[in-house]
């Protein structure tokens, strides 16, 4: 009977998961939407070829060592330990900034090398591309100083995993997509 039982036993998401992962899907569709358009318009004939900003090998860096140390404060929250928790989101914090200071530079390295958003197609894709990356990051930032705050009121433990779970696969989905963009923009160029 309790076999019976288990077997029709329904499994659920969390709703507010539910949400994100829907949310996390459409990013992906934009970003599909964007490569193939990007293409596309290589194969038109009008594309000059650019030299890739060496801050966005220190940007990617970065974010991957966010990555390490949102992982980091994931961990500590299973382990109830408030302090490694505060930690890891603070330092994820403080690098996720870095890495948009980063991509702002290397935005000027853009501009210093003659590539403009306007006159060449593909840094006109290596801005829209950046820039929509930024945006997703400064909402998983904010999400992430949400998180913070609820850590220094001790709402972050193992009983109360919901919150950093989905800021921790927001934070690893955000890290990964720019390195499918990086790697993309390198081997496309």
């Amino acid at each position: 009977m309790t076999g019976e039982i288990e077997a029709g036993k329904v499994r659920s998401m969390h709703p507010q998961k539910f949400a994100m992962w829907l949310f996390l899907v459409s990013v992906v569709m934009i970003f599909i939407s964007l490569s193939s358009a990007y293409v596309v318009k290589k194969s038109v004939g009008d594309w000059i070829y650019i030299d890739f900003p060496p801050l966005f090998q220190v940007t990617t860096a970065i974010i991957i060592l966010s990555s390490v140390t949102m992982h980091f404060a994931y961990i500590s929250a299973k382990r109830n330990n408030i302090k490694n928790i505060r930690i890891g989101l603070a330092v994820t914090g403080v690098l996720a900034v870095a890495f948009i200071i980063g991509q702002v530079k290397a935005w000027g390295q853009l501009v210093d090398g003659g590539y403009h958003f306007v006159g060449n197609p593909a840094s006109s894709f290596i801005y829209i591309f950046t820039g929509l990356h930024i945006v997703h990051l400064i909402g998983a930032v904010i999400f992430l100083l949400i998180v913070l705050a609820k850590a220094f009121k001790y709402k972050v433990h193992s009983k109360s995993m919901v919150r950093i779970e989905m800021c921790t696969t927001f934070w690893h989905f955000l890290g990964g997509l720019w390195l499918y963009l990086y790697l993309f923009l390198i081997f496309n160029n």
